[in-house]
């Protein structure tokens, strides 16, 4: 088990153990949530689509007007060694999350540059595989698009959280979906939805979510297999009366649903048919049973 106290972090071009990784305490990242952020994930200490992530961040960055002290490639190489350092610690059933962060830094200094890794919480997610995730849908509203680009990832996560928490009294592992001021389906905290109908994919507009490296390999993947996919408003109705549903993001990759507000999802079947169409359709994409990863995670 990979211990947090272990594992180095990059700040500002040093790598350090965690514990001596700070930031001052006026950093705009903290005292304002002025930052941005991006996060990747490994299979068997491999890192997954970096660049692609890195190409999201300094879209982040140039949305909120941060320049970054580092270049694509210097971030890409950094990453790269703080793997070097921290994956003898993995075990055959261990991955990392690999996060990497931008602030805009106090008010009279430079931006401060952070990347990190921490365990994927696989013994915690295990159950979804089997037995599919419980969604609910918040009181807690998506940030409006018109007050601030859902396509930018910022650190400012405040209504995914307390969306989380609700779900979370309501539902023990439940997650939260939040609509927007319209009442339509986004998306939830690092999450997109799709919802499956009479065999044709349907997902929120791209300009109303995060657009997630997840989500366009789910896309991808089910239009290289012949599959309709979709992009349109949809709401609670169309939640309830789906085939199937299921999410997507970097950790999670492809994950069934199992129900959304306590109620099931299609026949109950855990994945469905489309979903585990593109379940397998993504572990041959990447040479690796993540599926089977966090299934062997599962208690006894």
């Amino acid at each position: 088990m990979v211990r947090i106290e272990d594992l180095y972090t990059f700040i500002n071009g040093e790598y350090v153990s965690d514990k001596d990784a700070v930031i001052p305490i006026h950093d705009g990242g903290f005292t304002r949530g002025d930052a941005v952020f991006d996060t990747c994930r490994t299979f068997r200490g491999e890192i997954y689509k970096l660049e692609e992530h890195i190409d999201r961040l300094f879209m982040s960055l140039n949305y909120m007007q941060i320049k970054s002290p580092y270049t694509k490639n210097e971030l890409i190489k950094a990453t790269h060694k703080l793997l070097e350092l921290n994956n003898h610690l993995l075990t055959e059933k261990d991955d990392y999350w690999v996060f990497l962060r931008i602030t805009r830094g106090p008010s009279n200094g430079s931006p401060n540059v952070i990347i990190h890794c921490v365990p994927l919480p696989l013994k915690e997610r295990s159950e979804y595989y089997r037995s599919g995730l419980p969604l609910m849908i918040s009181s807690v509203r998506r940030t409006s698009h018109e007050a601030l680009s859902p396509r930018a990832k910022v650190n400012q996560y405040i209504n995914f959280n307390l969306a989380d928490l609700e779900a979370q009294n309501y539902q023990e592992g439940a997650k939260a979906i939040l609509l927007d001021q319209n009442g339509n389906l986004t998306e939830g905290s690092g999450t997109n939805i799709f919802i499956v109908k009479n065999n044709k994919i349907f997902t929120p507009h791209e300009k109303f979510v995060l657009a997630g490296i997840g989500r366009s390999d789910a896309m991808d993947l089910a239009r290289g297999l012949g599959m309709p996919v979709i992009e349109k408003d949809l709401d609670s109705y169309d939640a309830y009366t789906s085939d199937e549903m299921f999410v997507t993001s970097t950790s999670f990759c492809i994950v069934p649903v199992k129900s959304i507000n306590g109620r099931q999802i299609g026949d109950g079947d855990i994945p469905g048919k489309i979903t585990k169409r593109l379940q397998e359709a993504f572990i041959d994409s990447i040479g690796f049973d993540y599926v089977s990863q966090y299934l062997s995670n599962l208690s006894a």
